[in-house]
Formats: structure tokens, sequence, C-alpha cells
């Protein structure tokens, strides 16, 4: 059987030091143990190291760590992507301001991976904004929906 392919933005790596959030940090690190025992493939974009980059010390260096330790692949920003994420931010469901979620959704998109892990619920992780992302999607040509989940919903439910 092969793997699933899961996006994980940058919420997840950050929850896993979220020591004000201990629950979804605790969810986010028995997530990171599943991943250690290699039963997805998973998948980082250049939009995830950037925000990374713009994380204060020391909190940068213990992202950029955890990155290196899982060694996710990372998955390329292309045209593609851009212009479906224009169309995400066009169509209202993701603000303008808010670039780097429509390209985290995009990108993985486009790669046609099967689900992109987050904790953002108010952008991202919700029935009602999943709808509306595999609308336009489909209308743009993508015809994979991707699974838009929180570690939570990996973790508890899955069977290794």
């Amino acid at each position: 059987m092969r793997k699933l392919k899961l996006y994980l933005d940058t919420s997840v790596w950050n929850f896993f030091f979220a020591d004000d959030a201990p629950r979804e940090r605790d969810v986010t690190k028995e997530f990171f143990d599943v991943i250690e025992k290699e039963v997805y493939e998973i998948f980082i974009s250049g939009v995830v190291i950037k925000e990374v980059n713009d994380a204060p010390e020391p909190k940068r260096t213990d992202l950029l760590n955890l990155i290196s330790k899982y060694k996710p692949v990372k998955l390329e920003n292309t045209r593609e992507a851009e212009e479906l994420a224009k169309m995400y931010m066009e169509r209202g469901i993701v603000p303008e301001k808010k670039n780097d979620d429509a390209l985290h959704v995009a990108i993985a998109t486009v790669t046609e991976v099967d689900a992109l892990i987050t904790w953002n619920y108010k952008h991202l992780a919700n029935l009602r904004k999943a709808e509306l992302f595999h609308g336009i999607s489909l209308e743009m040509g993508y015809f994979k929906k991707l699974e838009i989940i929180t570690p939570m919903e990996v973790s508890s439910y899955e069977s290794y």
C-alpha cells in the first residue's frame, strides 16, 4: 500500500514547541512519533522555510533543526501554484494579507499530495473553507480533492 503524502504547513512545526497550548503540542508530538515510523511521506515548501526564517531566535533554530531531523521533501512553488493561490484570494477564501496560507493550499493542490496538515482553523482547517478551496481547484483543472486536516485527525484515527 502506498504511503499517504502529507504537506505540513508551518503551524504544525510551530506547535511542536507550543508550551502555551499543551494539548495541541502533545498531539503534534504524537503525530511526529508516527512520522518517525515512516508511515507517511511528508512535504513542505519554500513558504514554510520563509515563515520559519521569519521567526525570532531561538525559535528559528529550533524549527530548522526539527525540519532537518524529519527531512520532509521540499516542494517547489510553481507559476501554477501562484495563479491558484491568487484565485483563492480573489474569491475571498483567504484574505489578501494571508498570501502564505493560500500558497500552502495551492502548492499542496498542484502537487497532488493527499492532505494538508495544519493547526490553522481560521483560514484552512474547516469544512466550509475546504469546500471553497476544492470548488476553485476544480474550476482551475485540479481534480484531486485535497484534504485539509489537523494532526489530531491523522494521529488519532489512523491505524498503523
